[in-house]
């Protein structure tokens, strides 16, 4: 059975291309998004997690391939963006380090009235 263009198959093309990427630098070779390779070694985790945050919010059912690579592309740029402007430790989009900034758990107060 072979596709028609327009079909749902080639409506996702841009997106089976970026799910078997495998490198920093091929998402933004693929998109075609200029970058600083030294931010990228330093932030390349960083961007991609928050390009994937972005991602969440989008619906690209129905969208013909050059759409959702265009949304793709400026969320890309948008998450790339945001480590331009400030550092990985600033942005925290990893737990480990939106924990290392939260306040300590007060210790539980036990009477000593309640212990046998």
């Amino acid at each position: 059975m072979s596709s028609s263009p327009g079909s749902a198959q080639a409506s996702s093309g841009i997106l089976d291309q970026l799910n078997k990427t495998s490198s920093a630098e091929d998402f933004f070779t693929l998109l075609a998004v200029d970058y600083d390779p030294q931010l990228l070694n330093v932030a390349r985790l960083h961007i991609l997690r928050r390009m994937g945050q972005y991602l969440v919010s989008e619906d690209f059912s129905g969208q013909p391939d050059t759409v959702v690579a265009e949304r793709c592309k400026a969320v890309l740029e948008k998450a790339y963006a945001d480590f331009v402007a400030s550092s990985p430790i600033d942005q925290r989009v990893f737990k480990v380090l939106k924990d290392a900034v939260k306040p300590p758990k007060p210790p539980t107060f036990v009477p000593l009235t309640t212990l046998k």
